[in-house]
């Protein structure tokens, strides 16, 4: 399973790997690192590839998805800022991934890029799969992480998302 996606970094849309010890799921804490001092998140949508593909164009794209969930985006912003993109963006527990719904269940999303955009660029450059997550950033600033808040998403009185910050 690959986890890639897409984050604004200096104006500018740029593909990032996770590997599979970046999820945090199951309502688990997310601990924030002693090693940096500037620890943010940025919602995101996770996007849940339900075939094998590679270079998709666009007005396909929509075939190679099944499910969407609400997601943060965490990263050590210090380490980003000195160019160490593995230590600031790929670290453990740096998605935070709530439940998968129905794509259409996720529409008020405002992505940076299009889910569409998202599949035909990955897909350019490496062979998506089953079981692959691709997660887009919201199109909203980040935010530092504070200790003990609780962050939530809900749909419908369906909690889709709970982290607590320790």
């Amino acid at each position: 399973m690959k986890i890639v996606g897409f984050s604004q970094i200096d104006n500018e849309v740029k593909m990032i790997l996770k590997g599979d010890s970046s999820l945090l799921v199951n309502r688990k804490p997310f601990f924030i690192p002693d090693w940096s001092e500037d620890v943010r998140m940025t919602p995101c949508v996770v996007l849940r590839v339900s075939r094998m593909g590679k270079n998709i164009g666009t007005k396909f794209a929509y075939r190679y998805y099944d499910a969407l969930a609400p997601a943060l985006n965490i990263c050590a912003a210090d380490f980003v800022a000195k160019g160490d993109a593995v230590r600031g963006w790929a670290f453990d527990y740096s998605l935070v991934l709530g439940q998968f719904v129905a794509v259409s269940e996720l529409a008020d999303y405002s992505p940076i890029i299009s889910f569409d955009e998202a599949i035909y660029r990955i897909s350019q450059v490496m062979t998506i799969r089953q079981g692959d997550l691709i997660f887009v950033d919201c199109a909203t600033t980040s935010r530092v992480l504070e200790r003990e808040e609780v962050i939530s998403v809900a749909k419908d009185n369906n909690e889709l998302l709970y982290c607590k910050i320790k």
